[in-house]
């Protein structure tokens, strides 16, 4: 782990000029992290870290939570309720725990922060540990579970370097409603425990709704699981339709929170939902007749499922002029191919690393800890079971048992297996696709791996396809590989993790913190930033000013407003730069080096390059350009500026430069 260490019904106004005076007086200079502690937390993170920090520096929770409601200060000129915009109770939640509790004179705020984040990580461990043991029956396949999940935690967590991400709250609570589906999805349940177990599946999955804006996105790709293997008789119906009334109902207390956000409700899954909800009842004899008639009623099933939600989508949208989540869209179709787009926002998403598909060298990682090689040989078996199993369902209406012949011997598939394994498949694509995602499959990689290894039903069916069975040799395999794999994975891995953890790595950025200390010694407390995304939210956090824009980018009206701040990076005239960024009440701008002269994206991905594409510009250096674009009528505006030509003075004063970062004052009587 890494620790980081210090270096040596009210009127909006009205409650915003009051509470920032009152925080003004407030001093927890004994509590609260150091500067340049904070600054530690970079982009959205220290944005997130900043309201937990804003909820303790208010004289009282009533004025906390007010600041939130009517804030004014995250978008200049604006004043937003940041509970209905961003997924931030967690922080309100741990606040008033900090507050509350007796604990002020034993754990600085910071670290009460970090280490409730780092036990939320053993839970999520924890809940990969009886996800292993409930598919398959021996404590061992979660010991295993959880030995792969560590050591291989580049590729299955990044908590350890960006501590206050959405995903790092929310995954634990995934991966507890995972288990949880698991034993809600077993036969014969007891009602009192199917009774818990649907209990614990809501609470989890209303906690990942409300801690993660990306939420949605997940729960319809868990929606198509349950989609698939009802549609293939996999899955008792029954159970199927509590699930999907657990997700509908989640979602919309999650909507209610956060102030009937629209986005929520013009999700793509609230629509799915509701359309299968209603084509079952629609559709009651999809599931009789042989297989080619099924097969004919399954497509026509899907084929209303997928019109009525997208029918059904877009009717929400338009009644609730929905805007908010097109560029996730726009960024799909231009990532699949469906067209080439000049869209600002849907580029800058496509020339990041992190949205772009999984690089090769991931399987060399997880195939180094014999986790790769594990997860395709229990996949394989699976598939293989699944696809038996399925052809046996649409072959045999009068059969619900999930059990097939193939030869003389019996296949079958538990419903929890088989909800796992459409999990991790769809899981797989989506992580091939966008290596963000990977963190969503990696981990559920260590339990379906660890499970087949320790699973008497996977070790059945390989020997008697290879005419070897004996129960004998089932009880030594499943037991001595697993063991062989963990003793490899300690003699191998255990000194590393050592040393690692004995390492105490220390936070160094001076020209960042430099760039703070003056602005807060140099600047009013209300004026007012502009800048990069990731570079404000440290403004923010670390000086409390007042910024343009921030890096939660999931509103059209902030990304279109960020898309004119950055023109300080296109190639636009001063006069026009300084109208943009007035017309935001800016005081101060903030350039960037990195940024103006970026070397670290390729041609075509620079910022300054998407900017003079969406502008219609030609781009700069060698390379070819689209025949439409045009040559700019003036020079960069973050490369001139620095001239202090006449034409620039007139508008902007520089008032403070270091090697990385140059502050310009506005004009204000232009």
């Amino acid at each position: 782990m890494i620790s980081i260490r210090q270096r040596k019904g009210i009127q909006t106004a009205e409650v915003s000029e009051d509470y920032t005076a009152q925080e003004e007086n407030v001093k927890l200079e004994d509590k609260l992290p150091s500067m340049e502690r904070e600054i530690s937390f970079r982009t959205e993170c220290g944005l997130y870290y900043s309201y937990y920090k804003q909820m303790l520096q208010a004289p009282t929770l009533m004025q906390g939570f007010r600041g939130l409601i009517y804030d004014n200060k995250t978008e200049s000129m604006r004043t937003i309720n940041l509970l209905q915009r961003m997924n931030i109770y967690q922080e309100v939640f741990l606040s008033i725990l900090y507050r509350v509790l007796p604990i002020q004179k034993y754990i600085e705020p910071v670290y009460f922060y970090i280490y409730t984040l780092f036990g939320l990580q053993a839970i999520y461990v924890t809940a990969l540990y009886i996800t292993s043991w409930l598919l398959s029956g021996t404590w061992l396949s979660g010991l295993l579970a959880a030995f792969w999940y560590v050591t291989n935690r580049i590729d299955t967590t990044r908590v350890e370097f960006t501590i206050p991400l959405r995903e790092n709250w929310a995954l634990p609570f995934f991966a507890i409603q995972i288990a949880a589906i698991t034993y809600f999805l077993r036969p014969n349940l007891q009602p009192l425990s199917q009774r818990l177990t649907l209990l614990a599946i809501f609470i989890s999955t209303f906690l990942f709704s409300l801690t993660w804006q990306f939420n949605q996105f997940m729960m319809l790709m868990q929606a198509l699981v349950l989609f698939i293997l009802d549609s293939l008789d996999m899955l008792p119906a029954m159970k199927v339709t509590w699930l999907y009334g657990i997700q509908l109902t989640g979602l919309l207390l999650v909507c209610i929170l956060q102030f009937f956000n629209s986005m929520i409700l013009g999700s793509l899954l609230i629509s799915f939902n509701l359309s299968v909800l209603i084509a079952r009842k629609l559709q009651k004899n999809m599931k009789t007749g042989n297989f080619l008639n099924r097969l004919g009623k399954l497509l026509l099933h899907l084929f209303f499922v997928l019109c009525l939600t997208l029918f059904l989508n877009n009717i929400i949208k338009k009644v609730l002029n929905l805007k908010s989540d097109e560029h996730i869209f726009k960024f799909l179709k231009a990532k699949f191919g469906f067209g080439a787009t000049r869209d600002f926002d849907a580029n800058l998403y496509l020339c990041e690393e992190a949205f772009g598909l999984l690089p090769f060298n991931t399987f060399e990682r997880l195939s180094d800890t014999l986790l790769f090689y594990a997860y395709i040989f229990v996949l394989s078996i699976t598939v293989i079971a699944a696809l038996a199993v399925a052809f046996r369902n649409l072959s045999d209406s009068t059969n619900q048992q999930s059990m097939c012949k193939m030869g003389k011997y019996t296949i079958g598939l538990k419903p929890e297996t088989a909800y796992n394994l459409i999990h991790t498949i769809l899981f797989g694509f989506l992580a091939l696709s966008t290596m963000r995602m990977k963190y969503l499959w990696t981990s559920h990689m260590c339990v379906f791996a660890s499970f087949g290894l320790c699973s008497p039903e996977i070790w059945e069916l390989l020997l008697k396809l290879i005419h070897l069975y004996n129960p004998k040799r089932i009880c030594i395999m499943r037991y001595s590989i697993p063991i062989l794999i963990l003793l490899y994975l300690c003699f191998k891995f255990w000194p590393g993790m050592m040393d690692e953890l004995s390492e105490l790595r220390e936070f160094y950025d001076p020209d960042t913190v430099e760039l703070m200390n003056w602005i807060n010694t140099n600047t009013p407390g209300k004026a007012v930033f502009a800048g990069s995304m990731q570079l404000l939210a440290g403004v923010k956090l670390c000086t409390g000013r007042t910024l343009t824009n921030h890096p939660h980018y999931e509103d059209n009206s902030l990304r279109e407003r960020t898309k004119a701040v950055y023109q300080i990076y296109a190639k636009r005239a001063p006069e026009e730069v300084h109208a943009l960024l007035r017309s935001f009440g800016t005081d101060y701008v903030i350039l960037e080096d990195s940024i103006c002269y970026e070397r670290r994206h390729r041609r075509g991905c620079r910022l300054r390059d998407l900017l003079d594409v969406a502008n219609g510009h030609m781009m700069d250096g060698p390379g070819e350009n689209d025949p439409d674009l045009k040559l700019a009528g003036h020079p960069r505006f973050c490369e001139e500026i620095k001239k202090n030509l006449p034409t620039y003075t007139a508008y902007f004063t520089r008032v403070f430069q270091n090697k990385t970062f140059h502050v310009y004052k506005l004009a204000t009587n232009k």
